[in-house]
């Protein structure tokens, strides 16, 4: 107990003095925690909350949000915290010299970082209840949330969050501390030069662990378990690009966890000229990002979290929307698509009109809404709540859908899609146990219940078209709208001019658009809020990286200031030694960079895997695009914050008298 007081004036008079490191990690937390509870506020509001028709689900989207905040904030702060404690090791290796034990180190660093984390804690929850506002107002104008949706105050968020970001950040400390604790006295100065032993056993398994993480649930995507199938949501093609971000996000981890492994060569690889350069700046730039690689991972951690999420969630949203986009202009045969201008269906008048036009062949499609569909042994017992993907909607079909959709089948054939019978997505029938034949009881929205065959099992790769399709005269007539939703209007040979068909609809409340604009414009509109998805997931989190790349190379630069004095007092002119810390900077970016582009190659390979079995046709195949211009202005943005957050402190710093600046940080 005495020792440990004796500790306490030497942690009160090293928070005084090194207050910038410690400013650093206050900051990292609480803006860490400020990002997880804003999250978690709004994950916490949007229970029960229902999506506007149209946008992805409200709650989900929230809920992946308030995954990547928390993330990106756990890797941040454990990597900030850790890199704070690094900086200490040369006072920590005086202190075993001069007699305090593993325990006591550990104790002290622990203590400091518990009154840091607990300031850094209450201030984040503080900036989360006035961010979480702001993002919801961001999601009612986008579209994404109904109008009035707005953040609720509530405790049990604001107290996940803190309590997550403390215990990260002791984590983090505690690691940290005890590396430094483990040094024996003797070799405690020399342990402060070099970093050893940089990549522990317990590392690798865990970098082991998430690699594998990630084939598993690339696997577990593409072969889609019956369990995850039975989640609407889920078999979704829309919201493929947010479940995608799982394996993308284990992909980050791995990197993350082998960067100590994967920078020296790197470093090794982009300077492998400098000898051959005049000058000393390079080589000494050099030798410091090789002799201190937890510096160095520690300042390309966020920097790399910027430019691997950017390229790894851009190139798979834009792969996803360009191959939901061919699937659909390939499926759609429909010359032009007629939709009623009053929301009422379009009218009978302008159906004969139609009809009557050359070489036409009509089919119209309705929206029924489904309460109950499934095979007599599959009825839920009376009082028992039915547990089918039910309520759904249907489509009820007059005429050929072939004419119309060209729709590939897993079993059965669409041309015995007539008298009562159904349908289904061949997802919907691998969760239920369907077969081609089964007899299936449908209770439709107002209790009318018909027995249906099912025909055929569609493989479900458009979200134009909903799961379950029975013809017209399956369904009775109440149970429909009053008119048709969508008219598919396909034309063989010559066909109708758009003159003629314009002529046709008359002065009807109805309006024709080709089946390219159609299908266009549905495109637009789902890659409309696939990108709002993204943003809203992504967006919060990579704010928080930039903000800690700035905060991570003011660290690093501060942690510099005796290297800066020996190059001056051995004859380094101001602008030699900003020369330096410039080509330093420059290599921490260009390594992120590099593992940035493994990752995304990673990724992307693995999104091209999943469109070709979730998305596309088996007769079509994704093209495998790297996205060169999200990696390019991700790097280009980092590489000047970094910049300008390295070269402005270590400028200001360099106008102190080289023997001042040698002496102040003892």
């Amino acid at each position: 107990m005495n020792g440990f007081r004796l500790l306490l004036p030497i942690a009160a008079v090293s928070m005084r003095r090194r207050w910038p490191a410690f400013v650093g990690s206050f900051v990292a937390l609480a803006l860490g925690v400020a990002v997880m509870s804003a999250a978690g506020l709004l994950l916490n509001t949007t229970m029960g909350e229902d999506s506007l028709p149209g946008a992805p689900s409200l709650h989900k989207l929230v809920g992946f949000m308030a995954a990547m905040a928390g993330f990106v904030s756990v890797f941040v702060v454990s990597s900030t915290f850790a890199f704070a404690v690094a900086q200490r090791r040369q006072e920590t290796a005086m202190l075993r010299a001069v007699g305090a034990t593993p325990r006591q180190v550990r104790a002290l660093v622990l203590g400091e970082a518990l009154v840091v984390a607990l300031a850094a804690a209450v201030s984040g929850c503080a900036i989360g209840l006035l961010v979480a506002p702001a993002i919801a107002a961001w999601l009612v104008d986008q579209g994404a949330a109904p109008s009035g949706f707005h953040a609720e105050p509530a405790p049990l968020p604001l107290l996940f969050a803190a309590s997550g970001g403390l215990v990260v950040a002791l984590l983090g400390a505690y690691a940290a501390s005890r590396r430094a604790g483990r040094v024996r006295p003797v070799e405690a100065l020399n342990e402060v030069a070099v970093d050893k032993k940089v990549m522990p056993v317990a590392r690798w398994v865990a970098a082991v662990l998430f690699l594998g993480v990630f084939g598993y649930t690339l696997w577990t995507f593409i072969a889609m378990p019956a369990s995850m199938l039975a989640d609407p949501q889920s078999r979704d093609p829309e919201t493929t690009p947010q479940w995608a971000l799982l394996f993308d996000v284990m992909a980050v981890l791995a990197i993350v966890l082998i960067a100590p492994v994967l920078v020296p060569p790197l470093v090794r690889l982009f300077t492998v000229l400098v000898p051959l350069l005049p000058g000393a700046a390079g080589l000494i730039a050099r030798q410091n990002a090789l002799a201190a690689i937890r510096r160095t991972v520690s300042t390309a951690t966020p920097v790399f979290l910027v430019i691997g999420l950017a390229g790894s969630v851009v190139g798979g949203t834009v792969a996803f929307a360009d191959a939901m986009a061919a699937q659909g202009r390939a499926a759609l045969k429909a010359g032009y698509v007629i939709e009623p201008s009053d929301g009422r269906g379009v009218p009978a008048e302008a159906l004969r009109a139609l009809a009557a036009l050359p070489d036409a062949r009509l089919t119209t499609a309705t929206t029924v809404r489904f309460d109950g569909l499934a095979t007599p042994d599959q009825q839920p017992a009376p009082g028992r709540p039915n547990d089918l993907p039910i309520p759904e909607d249907g489509l009820a079909v007059d005429g050929d859908l072939r004419t119309a959709w060209n729709l590939s089948t897993e079993g059965g054939s669409l041309e015995d899609l007539h008298g009562r019978t159904v349908a289904v997505s061949d997802d919907m029938a691998r969760v239920f146990g369907w077969h081609v034949g089964d007899t299936l009881n449908a209770r439709l929205a107002d209790g009318t219940q018909v027995q249906l065959r099912l025909v055929a099992r569609v493989r479900h790769l458009l979200p134009h078209l909903p799961e379950i399709v029975v013809p017209r005269e399956a369904v009775p007539g109440p149970s429909t709208a009053t008119g048709p939703s969508a008219v598919s209007v396909a034309y063989l040979g010559t066909g109708a001019s758009p003159e003629q068909v314009t002529a046709a609809l008359g002065g009807s409340a109805a309006r024709a658009t080709t089946g390219a604009q159609w299908i266009g414009a549905h495109n637009d509109r789902t890659t409309k809020n696939g990108w709002i998805a993204m943003l809203a997931i992504l967006g919060p989190a990579l704010l928080y990286a930039l903000i800690a790349i700035v905060n991570t190379m003011m660290m690093s630069t501060g942690d510099r200031l005796r290297d800066f004095a020996t190059l001056r007092l051995t004859g380094g002119t101001r602008r030699q030694v900003l020369r330096v810390v410039a080509v330093e900077t420059l290599l921490v970016v260009a390594t992120a960079a590099a593992l940035g582009l493994v990752v995304t190659l990673l990724t992307q390979y693995a999104t091209v895997l999943l469109i070709g079995n979730r998305i596309l046709d088996p007769a079509q195949s994704a093209a495998f695009d790297l996205p060169w211009g999200a990696l390019a202005g991700a790097t280009a943005v980092c590489l000047v914050l970094a910049m300008v957050s390295s070269l402005v402190p270590a400028r200001l710093a360099l106008r102190i008298r080289p023997l001042d600046l040698a002496s102040g940080r003892q």
